[in-house]
């Protein structure tokens, strides 16, 4: 496991995190000293962890499980916008009912969860946002995936302007580009393996130790940033 400073303490919230990603970075920021706070549709359970009900797509949801957050562990400092859904349709087949709901879920979802988190992170000058966003949001994606390849470019442009606009009150925010993790979402794809310049696919662990340290006292001067996490499937 990876160690770093600067999480010890620390409130942390993470959506989609009942399993694969989302769960292996709210294990390792809780392994690192943080009070975590997973939430998703249904309240994860993980040990040393405060599993919460939240549709991030519902304002009201996402304002009620902050206040949970608030009431049980103290000012949230670290956010992880994880949450997501990964639909597979051909471009001239995507309806325009699944095309609102991915950017729902994928894009809005992180507007309200970073719009509840950071006049808090302002007020206590420090803060930290991570978001979750993939290589198919850079290059538009291995499969028939248009609605979540724009949801996740969305995703990652507005955590750069999050970087520009609250620089200056302590607060960094990035997002990763992760391709060709091993969870439930690819398990179809077995076949890009081939294609992947490490030989293997990533692990969600992986993911979490980076997310942790873009979290940590060591990535105070990294802000704006959209790092890579491919083992080489997508050089640019």
């Amino acid at each position: 496991m990876l160690q770093v400073d600067g999480l010890e303490g620390r409130v942390s919230v993470v959506t989609g995190a009942s399993r694969g990603i989302g769960r292996a970075i709210a294990v390792a920021l809780r392994e690192n000293g943080s009070r975590v706070a997973a939430v998703d549709l249904e309240a994860p359970a993980h040990d040393g962890i405060l599993g919460l009900t939240c549709d991030v797509t519902d304002p009201d949801s996402v304002d009620a499980a902050f206040a949970a957050v608030e009431r049980e562990l103290g000012t949230v400092s670290v956010l992880v916008v994880n949450a997501g859904i990964y639909p597979i349709s051909p471009f001239e087949e995507t309806s325009v009912e699944l095309w609102r709901r991915t950017l729902d879920v994928n894009l809005t979802g992180g507007f309200l969860c970073c719009k509840r988190a950071l006049p808090a992170m302002r007020s206590q000058g420090y803060g930290r946002i991570v978001t979750i966003g993939s290589s198919a949001g850079k290059a538009g994606g291995a499969r028939s995936v248009a609605a979540y390849a724009a949801s996740k470019a969305g995703l990652m442009t507005m955590t750069k302007s999050i970087a520009n606009e609250y620089a200056a009150h302590g607060i960094t925010a990035n997002s990763l580009a992760p391709a060709l993790i091993d969870t439930e979402m690819i398990s179809g794809m077995k076949d890009l393996v081939s294609r992947i310049p490490v030989g293997r696919f990533g692990t969600p662990e992986e993911v979490g130790a980076l997310v942790c340290f873009l979290a940590s006292a060591h990535a105070g001067y990294i802000t704006g940033e959209v790092t890579d996490i491919n083992g080489g499937f997508l050089v640019d």
